[in-house]
C-alpha cells in the first residue's frame, strides 16, 4: 500500500520542469539522490515487513535523507556515532565501500536476521566496521559523550604518537535530534567539547544536529535551536537547509574541512522535516492536524533533490520517476527475498540463548592470565597500604603499557582525594594523566572514546555515590556496545570508584555510599573489590588483563575506609602488604582455617568478619573467612567447591538488605545444591547519616559475631 508521501512526491515529480540552473558536480547530485531514495524505500519495506509480521522496527528516516550529504562528504575512516534516523548517512557511506550492500545489511537489521552485519540479529541499528559506523542505542544523547571522548582521544594519540584503529586526520561524526539537543547527557557533551576548544586542545568532531521540530509529540520552540546550539564558547555553528541541496553540499564541505584541517569543533544545525510520523505505530493525527502533515510534504529533500535534478537538465521528470521506481523495486525484491529466506531456514534468527549471549561469554583466559603476568612488576617493595598498593600498581601498569590513561576529577594535580594517584601525574606526564571537568558522564564518556581509539582507560569516579550521575554510559553504551556489535567493537575499560561506607568523622550518603545493585545487573560488566593490599594488585593486573584482551568493562570498586588502614587487630600491622595475592578472574580467598563455619564476605566485610572470627576462637568457634574479591560475575563454581565441606555459612553483607550482594551469594548456594545451613546479616535499607548515626544502619562486627553464635546455638 502506498504511502500519501510516496503518491505526493511522484505526483509533484511529473510537474517538474527544467530551469536552466547549473550543477558543479552532477554525479555528486545523482549518488546523493539515490542513497536518499535507498533510504526512503527501506523506511517502506520496514512497514511492509511488520504488516508481514516479519518486520521489527519502524522508525524510520524519512525526511532525514539531507544527512547523506553529511556520509558522502565524509570518509570510512572518520568515526561516526549516529542518530537512529540515518538511514541516508548510512547508503551515502556504503556508496564509497564496494563490499557493502546497504539495502540487504539495512533490511537484515529491520527483520532481526544473523545476515545483519553490525549486531549479528540483536537490535535494529546503523553501523558496520567496514563504513566506521559505531552502533548506538536509543538512549537519548547517549552518543555524544563518547563521540566527544574519541575526538579528545584522537587529538591525545597524536600528541603521545599513539596509533589509533583511525587515520591521524579522522574526523568524528555524531549526529542527534532537536529533541535529544535538550537532554542533558547532549548539553554536558557540547560543553566539554567547547571546554576543551576554549583551552586549544584539539577536539575534531562535527556534531550534527537534524532539527526536524519536533520530539515525538512535543514541539521544539522556533528558533530554540538555533539559540541553544549558537551559544557555546569555542564551537563554530553553522545553519544548511536540507532542502537546498546544492547549498547544503557547500555548507557542509565547508563544515567537515574546518573540523578536519583545524582540529576544532563545529555544530551543524541540518535543518530537516519528519514525514510519516515518529515511527510506524504513531498516530500522528492525534496530536498534529491533517493540514500541517499535508503540508511538509513540500519540504521534503527528495523532493528538492529531484527538482534540482530536473532543474539542471541532468534527469527528465521521467528519469526522476523512473529510478525512483526502479529503487522501489529494488528495495522491495531484496526484502521479499530476505522473507523467503527466513520461511525457508536458509535465513536465521538468533535460536538459543547461548547465541545471543556470545559476545558477553566471550573468554580468553590463557590471554588474560599472560596479559596479568606481564604487567607484575619484577620485585616487591615495602609493606604497603591499600591506598599505596593501588597506586604503586597503577604505577607497573603505567609503565608497562603506554596506552594506558588514567583520569577523572582531581587525580592529576593532587593526586586524588585520597591521594592514590599521588604522583603519577609527574611520573607520566600530563597527556596521561589528567584532570577532567567535574561531570561523570564526561569521566565516563571520555573512557568510551579513549578506548574506541585504542587505548586502555582507567577513568576515576569519585564517590560510588556519584556513579549515578553517568551510569547510563555504563549500562547503555559501555556494557552493550560488544553484544550490539555482535564483538566486532570493545570497549574495555577499568574504572576506578572510591566507594562503600565506615569513614570516621567524614560521613553522610554522598561519600559512604553502599549500594551495589546498580552494577549488579548490568551484563558483561566486571565489578572487583580488595579487601586488602594483598589484594589488590593483583585484582586491579586482571582488570586491566580482562579490558585488554576481552573488551571488558570493568569496575574497580575500592573501600575508602580501608585504603589507610594499616592494622587488623591492634597494632598488628596486619593489613599491609608488601607481596600480593593472585587475582585470578572468578576466584575467592580465605583467610583462617576453621570448620564449624565458613563466613562468606567482601570489601569492609573482610575485615570485620577476621576481627569476628578471632572473638568466635576465644568462644571455641572455629571459623573461615572467605573473601569473594569478584562481586560480578560471582565466583559461583570456586564458592561451591570451597563450601562444600562446611555446615554451615553465613553471608556477612555491608550492602543493604535489599538489592545487596548477600541476595546474590543465598540465590547461587541455593541454586547450586548447597544443602548446609545459610544466614545471612546485612547493613539496613537506609541511606547512610551523617556521624555516629551510621553505625545504627550499617553491618557491624558485633552483628557477625551474634549471627555466627547463633548459628552455632551458643549463648
Amino acid at each position: 500500500m502506498a504511502e500519501a508521501i510516496d503518491e505526493y512526491f511522484l505526483k509533484q515529480v511529473r510537474s517538474a520542469r527544467p530551469g536552466g540552473s547549473v550543477v558543479a558536480d552532477p554525479d555528486r547530485l545523482l549518488r546523493y539522490f539515490d542513497a536518499q531514495l535507498a533510504s526512503r524505500h527501506l523506511d517502506f519495506a520496514a512497514r511492509w515487513l511488520q504488516s508481514e509480521g516479519f518486520g521489527y522496527y519502524t522508525i524510520g528516516s524519512s525526511g532525514h535523507e539531507a544527512n547523506a550529504v553529511v556520509g558522502a562528504a565524509t570518509e570510512v575512516t572518520d568515526p561516526a556515532l549516529l542518530h537512529y534516523r540515518s538511514g541516508g548517512f548510512y547508503a551515502a557511506r556504503a556508496q564509497q565501500y564496494s563490499a557493502s550492500n546497504p539495502i540487504r545489511d539495512v533490511l537484515a537489521s529491520l527483520v532481526a536476521s544473523t545476515r545483519d552485519p553490525m549486531s549479528g540479529g540483536r537490535h535494529k541499528v546503523f553501523g558496520h566496521p567496514a563504513l566506521g559506523i559505531v552502533p548506538q542505542t536509543s538512549t537519548i544523547g547517549s552518543q555524544v559523550p563518547r563521540a566527544v571522548g574519541l575526538a579528545f582521544a584522537l587529538g591525545r594519540a597524536k600528541a603521545l604518537r599513539h596509533r589509533t584503529p583511525w587515520p591521524e586526520n579522522a574526523v568524528v561524526v555524531c549526529s542527534f535530534g532537536d529533541a535529544s539537543a535538550n537532554h542533558s547527557t547532549t548539553v554536558g557533551a557540547l560543553n566539554s567539547a567547547a571546554y576543551c576548544a576554549h583551552q586549544s586542545v584539539p577536539m575534531p568532531i562535527l556534531f550534527v544536529c537534524e532539527d526536524n521540530g519536533i520530539g515525538i509529540s512535543t514541539r521544539s520552540p522556533r528558533g530554540w535551536i538555533a539559540q541553544s546550539l549558537g551559544r557555546f564558547p569555542s564551537i563554530e555553528y553553522v545553519r544548511a537547509d536540507g532542502n537546498d541541496p546544492a547549498e547544503l553540499m557547500r555548507t557542509v564541505d565547508a563544515a567537515v574541512a574546518t573540523v578536519r584541517n583545524r582540529r576544532r569543533p563545529v555544530v551543524l544545525h541540518l535543518e530537516t522535516v519528519r514525514l510519516m510520523g515518529h515511527a510506524g505505530s504513531d498516530a500522528e493525527l492525534a496530536y498534529r492536524s491533517s493540514a500541517d502533515i499535508v503540508g511538509d510534504y513540500e519540504r521534503d529533500p527528495l523532493l528538492a533533490s529531484a527538482r534540482a535534478l530536473v532543474d539542471a537538465g541532468i534527469l527528465t521528470a521521467a528519469d526522476v520517476e523512473g529510478r525512483y521506481q526502479a529503487m522501489h523495486e529494488t528495495v522491495m525484491a531484496e526484502a521479499a527475498a530476505m522473507v523467503d529466506s527466513l520461511r525457508s531456514g536458509a535465513s536465521a534468527r538468533l535460536a538459543t540463548a547461548e547465541a545471543v549471549m556470545a559476545p558477553l561469554a566471550d573468554r580468553r583466559p590463557a590471554a588474560v592470565a599472560a596479559a596479568e603476568s606481564s604487567l607484575r612488576p619484577a620485585q616487591g617493595g615495602p609493606g604497603l597500604t591499600l591506598a599505596a598498593m593501588i597506586n604503586r600498581t597503577l604505577t607497573d601498569i603505567m609503565t608497562a603499557r603506554p596506552d594506558v590513561l588514567v583520569f577523572g576529577e582531581d587525580v592529576a594535580v593532587k593526586g586524588g582525594v585520597y591521594g592514590v594517584t599521588k604522583g603519577l601525574r609527574k611520573k607520566f606526564g600530563a597527556a596521561r594523566v589528567f584532570d577532567t571537568l567535574l561531570d561523570e558522564q564526561t569521566v565516563l564518556g571520555t573512557a568510551l572514546g579513549a578506548a574506541l581509539a585504542g587505548f586502555v582507560p582507567i577513568p576515576e569516579i569519585q564517590y560510588l555515590a556519584y556513579l549515578h550521575n553517568g551510569e547510563d554510559q555504563l549500562r547503555g553504551e559501555a556494557a552493550s556496545l560488544k553484544f550490539f556489535s555482535d564483538a566486532q567493537f570493545t570497549n574495555g575499560m577499568v574504572v576506578r570508584i572510591a566507594g562503600l561506607a565506615y569513614q570516621r568523622g567524614f560521613g553522610g550518603h554522598f561519600h559512604n555510599d553502599n549500594a551495589l545493585a546498580v552494577l549488579r545487573d548490568i551484563p558483561g560488566i566486571v565489578v572487583a573489590v580488595p579487601s586488602s593490599a594483598a589484594e589488590a594488585a593483583g585484582l586491579l593486573r586482571t582488570c586491566v588483563a580482562l579490558a585488554v584482551e576481552e573488551g571488558r568493562v570493568c569496575v574497580f570498586l575500592e573501600p575508602i575506609a580501608l585504603y589507610h588502614r594499616t592494622d587488623l587487630l591492634d597494632g598488628d600491622g596486619a593489613l599491609r602488604c608488601a607481596d600480593n595475592l593472585s587475582g585470578d578472574f572468578g576466584t575467592i580467598t580465605s583467610h583462617l582455617d576453621g570448620d564449624d563455619l565458613v563466613i562468606v564476605t567482601f570489601g569492609n566485610g573482610v575485615v570485620m568478619s577476621r576481627r569476628a572470627a578471632s572473638r568466635l576462637r576465644e568462644r571455641g568457634i572455629a571459623a573461615t573467612v572467605v573473601d569473594l574479591r569478584w562481586i560480578v560475575p560471582l565466583p559461583v563454581e570456586d564458592l561451591l567447591h570451597r563450601l562444600a565441606r562446611f555446615d554451615r555459612v553465613l553471608i556477612a553483607d555491608e550492602t543493604r538488605h535489599d538489592g545487596g550482594v548477600g541476595e546474590g551469594v543465598v540465590t547461587a548456594l541455593v541454586e547450586g545444591g548447597y544443602d548446609g545451613a545459610i544466614a545471612r546479616v546485612s547493613s539496613k535499607n537506609s541511606f547512610v547519616p551523617l556521624g555516629g548515626a551510621a553505625d545504627l544502619v550499617l553491618l557491624s562486627e558485633d552483628e557477625i559475631v551474634a549471627a555466627a553464635m547463633r548459628m552455632m546455638d551458643v549463648e
